[in-house]
């Protein structure tokens, strides 16, 4: 049922559509979306670089973050054969760069070497982390999940490096991440404005009716 006044939607149903259809209208409506660029060595030795944009944290305690490999991309088997990976934010000025290591070369071949991008060693996992990005969080395999064409890889956090000029009161500071995000499409997002809002405790929301009828727009 169709309230008064509400706007005429579209509707996308994912039993009645090609997958690859709807997988792109849910890339557009899940945004933005951090982005993962994971860089992990095969049981070979050859260093794999890779964005992954289904990318969050998934547990404080203990510290675990999570990204999605959709498919078995070399991303996910190189971290089942060592169990350790690193994941450095996507700063907005290598974004052409960023975006090569989503090319599909071959497991033999590294996306960095191919891009330009600079590795260096982490610090207390054997993949490498990107010189040039602000920050990188290093990590240890906790276990996957498989879910349908995809695999969920849960990483145990064992170590978080920032560059010294981009940390302040203790963290690092968005305005000096510059980090990309992920929409649709082709499409990327940079940090534009930000809005900074403390959130408001019940005991004043309750002292204060006028904070209630504000929002209601009363």
């Amino acid at each position: 049922m169709t309230s008064p006044g509400a706007r005429e939607r579209v509707h996308f149903d994912p039993a009645a559509m090609p997958t690859r259809d709807f997988y792109r209208v849910l890339n557009s409506v899940v945004v933005p979306r951090p982005i993962a660029w994971v860089c992990s060595r095969s049981a070979a030795g050859v260093h794999n670089l890779a964005p992954h944009s289904f990318y969050t944290v998934a547990c404080v305690d203990p510290p675990v973050v999570q990204f999605t490999s959709v498919g078995r991309k070399d991303s996910l088997r190189n971290v089942e054969a060592t169990g350790e990976f690193t994941i450095s934010l996507t700063p907005e000025a290598l974004f052409e760069q960023i975006n090569a290591t989503g090319t599909d070369f071959p497991p033999d071949h590294s996306e960095a070497e191919h891009t330009g991008v600079r590795l260096e060693p982490a610090e207390t996992v054997d993949a490498m982390r990107v010189a040039d990005s602000p920050v990188s969080v290093e990590c240890e395999l906790h276990s996957t999940v498989r879910l349908g064409d995809s695999t969920v890889v849960f990483g145990r956090v064992r170590h978080i490096s920032a560059w010294a000029e981009v940390v302040q009161d203790g963290r690092p500071r968005i305005e000096h991440l510059r980090p990309l995000a992920r929409l649709g499409g082709n499409e990327w997002a940079t940090i534009g404005e930000v809005l900074e809002i403390a959130r408001i405790p019940f005991t004043t929301w309750s002292e204060d009716p006028s904070i209630g009828e504000r929002l209601r727009g009363g």
